[in-house]
């Protein structure tokens, strides 16, 4: 990649140098915001924005549910197609993008739109770098919660007002120039997305073939073909034919030991597993509010005690392995005979049995407790000893390996997309000089892509111009 000639300062805290001939604005000159009141109602389709998805009608957004109940519709404002949305609540975070929708928009949104011959998609780019995002923080007022090693925001409310927004600096490349980065930028974020769609399909694949594998471990066990009986249990009809199904309080007791004085505070999650609550913030490299509340009221547990927590429908129990304390919102559970610790490891980890917890409570939710009236609905069985030993040991040798497999990809797709974030700074800023690349047909591919199959080759087959 070529640089340009000459360069100009103008010592940002996102940017430091821009090519000589490009000029660089206020924001107040190159955009007008677009005041529009949805009043009389116009327009129904509510547009929502988000710093992943950009610019969608509430319907598409993530997480949404469907409709958003509409209120009084008079109190939205309008967008159009081309106008640059940013929320002046989360423009920090990520929150600004172009809309292709004409809809209706919350007041925290700016609607702001060209005043100058300009291609709005530039301005589209260069507001979702995150450096310039991050330059805004101390035109905010508000809070502002903790920035991960990511460079995620965890929780922000922090309104910048359009006369501060206004004043920010801003380049303006000639408008051929501006064009010719769009296209560019189109292109090759296109192949970058298509091999991260392509890396995250290789990961599903990886976690459907490890979480079927450790399914058929702790349902039939890992000799091969093997007969089988009828269980008599709704979750899981046919068991191995010399497995005996009994009640699950036969093989775990709930147990209430109150902590003891030096018991370190341990916190369940997915992620990690039980874990001491100082770790987890090291690991995540953020601050939590410690739950140490009504301290006299949390429970002791020892190695290979099974915890229920608050997301245990969804990601199973946890096995504990050194002693410590848990919340009294959570159910402790300590094996008897006929159970293999690591073994059950595994078991309450199988997609089989989180299916059946989950059906205990007709009106499972994030955040809801299971308790052990939960647990003991769901029958499980007696398993040679032996035989628990070598399929926990099995599962202990591979999965791992899925693990590991997983692990790299992830890294890989990481490290692709602060290539991606850098190629967009270096070429919005003018730190490359994309004047003079052809620009191919190409299929554009989106973050949120779904696709079957790609080439590692296609991202790199432009890096020598």
């Amino acid at each position: 990649m070529k640089h340009y000639e000459k360069y100009q300062c103008v010592d940002q805290r996102w940017v430091k140098s821009i090519p000589s001939h490009w000029e660089f604005f206020r924001l107040k000159r190159i955009f007008a915001q677009r005041v529009e009141k949805n009043d009389p109602i116009i327009t129904e389709n509510i547009l929502s924005l988000t710093a992943k998805q950009g610019v969608v009608p509430y319907a598409e957004k993530e997480g949404a549910g469907g409709n958003k109940p509409k209120g009084d519709m008079t109190q939205y404002n309008i967008a159009r197609p081309n106008d640059l949305l940013v929320n002046c609540m989360n423009i920090v975070a990520g929150s600004a993008g172009v809309s292709r929708y004409f809809g209706a928009i919350s007041p925290v949104y700016y609607a702001l739109y060209p005043r100058l011959d300009c291609n709005i998609w530039y301005y589209h780019y260069l507001f979702r770098l995150m450096p310039f995002q991050r330059s805004l923080i101390g035109l905010g007022k508000g809070i502002l919660m903790h920035e991960s090693e990511s460079g995620a925001l965890n929780t922000v409310r922090m309104r910048i007002s359009m006369d501060y927004l206004g004043n920010v600096n801003l380049p303006i490349p000639p408008r051929d120039e501006q064009d010719q980065i769009v296209r560019y930028l189109d292109w090759q974020v296109s192949k970058i997305n298509r091999l991260i769609a392509t890396k995250r399909k290789q990961i599903e694949l990886l976690k459907e073939h490890k979480e079927a594998f450790i399914n058929t471990a702790v349902t039939r066990g890992i000799v091969g073909d093997i007969p089988l009986k009828e269980s008599g249990m709704q979750w899981l009809p046919k068991i191995p034919a010399h497995w005996k199904p009994v009640p699950a309080k036969a093989l775990f007791r709930n147990i209430s030991e109150l902590r003891h004085e030096d018991d370190p505070m341990l916190a369940a999650t997915q992620k990690y597993g039980l874990i001491e609550q100082a770790e987890y913030m090291r690991r995540e490299n953020r601050r939590i509010v410690l739950a140490n509340d009504n301290l006299d009221k949390w429970l002791h547990v020892e190695p290979n005690d099974f915890i229920i927590s608050l997301r245990s429908f969804q990601g199973g129990l946890e096995k504990c392995d050194k002693p410590g304390c848990v919340t009294w919102h959570y159910v402790v559970l300590r094996p008897q005979q006929h159970v293999y610790p690591p073994f059950y490891k595994w078991f309450f980890k199988s997609a089989s049995y989180i299916g059946a917890l989950q059906k205990t409570s007709d009106f499972i939710r994030d955040g809801q407790d299971l308790r052990f009236s939960n647990f003991v609905k769901v029958g499980l069985f007696v398993i040679p000893m032996a035989e628990q030993v070598k399929i926990a040991d099995r599962l202990d040798s591979e999965i791992p390996k899925y693990q590991k497999a997983i692990d790299t990809l992830e890294k890989e797709i990481q490290q692709i997309i602060e290539y991606r974030t850098r190629l967009i700074s270096d070429v919005v800023t003018g730190q490359i000089d994309v004047r003079g690349i052809e620009i191919p047909e190409y299929s554009a591919c989106d973050e949120n892509a779904s696709i079957d199959q790609e080439t590692e080759e296609d991202l790199y087959e432009q890096g020598d111009e």
